[in-house]
């Protein structure tokens, strides 16, 4: 194997972690999770109760664990580039576009809401001093 680029390496991790949260997390995927789970109904200490979705199997818990997928996404992810790249490459640049993307947008959400609370703590200090 030729050596792998920092850019290469970088785009293989992002396009794991995307394909990873698009099997675990996505609305878009729930049709694969869906037949690996079953409904759990669970009574709280105050007698509510409340019908939960967990995994029927192995799995369907490894469809629903984001580290067990992340290490399988991982390998079929590192698997394609070495042994299909013309097919795997092409996917893999999608997927740590997208990737990046998720990351970013998170950040630039988590970035506005420390803000909004940035700013409350400033009114807040404000309107004691006042």
């Amino acid at each position: 194997m030729d050596r792998l680029s920092f850019l290469t390496f970088i785009m293989l991790i992002l396009a794991s972690y995307r394909l990873t949260h698009l099997i675990v997390f996505d609305k878009i995927t729930e049709f694969i999770r869906k037949p690996f789970m079953k409904k759990k109904r669970i009574v709280d200490q105050n007698g509510h109760v409340d019908e939960k979705s967990v995994p029927a199997s192995n799995f369907g818990y490894m469809l629903n664990c984001y580290w067990c997928a992340g290490v399988w996404c991982a390998i079929l992810i590192g698997l394609g580039y070495l042994f299909l790249p013309r097919i795997a490459i092409p996917l893999i640049f999608i997927l740590a576009i997208a990737g990046a993307q998720a990351i970013l947008e998170t950040a630039v959400g988590v970035g506005v809401k420390l803000i909004d609370v940035l700013k409350s703590l400033q009114t807040m200090m404000n309107d004691k001093k006042s």
